[in-house]
């Protein structure tokens, strides 16, 4: 049996990690566990039961968290219009220039967004963006005519989520810093949009397990009453 850590022997002090909780229990138990010396990142992870290799049981989609995920967002917005994009508070805006940029392996942004227009010439650096999920894509919100408008709500804390192939993501949608309203709330939207996601092909037990953490936490578990419809 593996060794538990310090800080696992120290969470277990703080509540019995064996118990799923609601979501508000949930959120109160990682907010007495110890924290460490930077704003860990609040995450919650989910085991779907869809198969993700058929195509119609991929699960995909973005939701607007109502209080932010607490991170500053780089935004890259490929368009011929750089100023506007700039003015609308993308951190690096153009299109050949920086299309020239990523495909000499420069990657400083953490989401890409662009014009329908531009598209045509991003997609030749697909096979650079795609392994490293910053591709645009219009399901995911990142491809707009109105890219000012894809840039602000991105930096207003909208994510996206996406399930690896293994059936399972995680999302992060939060610091420790939060309030307990306020990552109770976030959880709580983060949930519905992925019940909204549902496929409509899929017959069975839709979210089979999940669980928020910390950075540097163990992982508590949700009760299926937080994700059950």
């Amino acid at each position: 049996m593996a060794k538990k850590s310090k800080k696992y022997r120290e969470a277990e002090q703080v509540a019995d990690l064996e118990k799923a909780y609601s979501v508000e229990e949930a959120v109160e138990i990682l907010g007495k566990f110890p924290k460490a010396n930077f704003d860990e990142t609040v995450e919650v992870s989910l085991k779907l039961g869809v198969d993700p290799r058929k195509g119609d049981q991929m699960v995909r989609g973005t939701v607007k968290l109502p209080n932010g995920n607490g991170k500053e967002v780089r935004v890259l917005a490929f368009t011929a219009d750089a100023e506007a994009a700039l003015a609308a508070g993308a951190t690096h805006a153009g299109l050949d220039d920086m299309l020239e940029k990523v495909q000499e392996g420069w990657f400083d942004f953490d989401v890409a967004v662009a014009t329908p227009e531009a598209m045509k010439s991003v997609r030749k650096v697909a096979r650079v963006l795609g392994p490293k999920g910053l591709m645009p894509n219009p399901k995911a919100g990142t491809v707009a005519e109105d890219i000012g408008k894809a840039i602000k709500e991105v930096m207003a804390g909208r994510v996206e989520f996406k399930l690896d192939k293994f059936a399972s993501m995680g999302v992060g949608l939060g610091k420790r810093s939060f309030t307990a309203e306020q990552l109770s709330e976030n959880v709580k939207s983060l949930i519905d949009a992925i019940e909204k996601a549902r496929p409509e092909s899929f017959k069975g037990k839709y979210v089979e397990s999940a669980s928020i953490s910390g950075t540097m936490t163990p992982g508590i578990k949700l009760a299926s009453s937080a994700y059950a419809q």
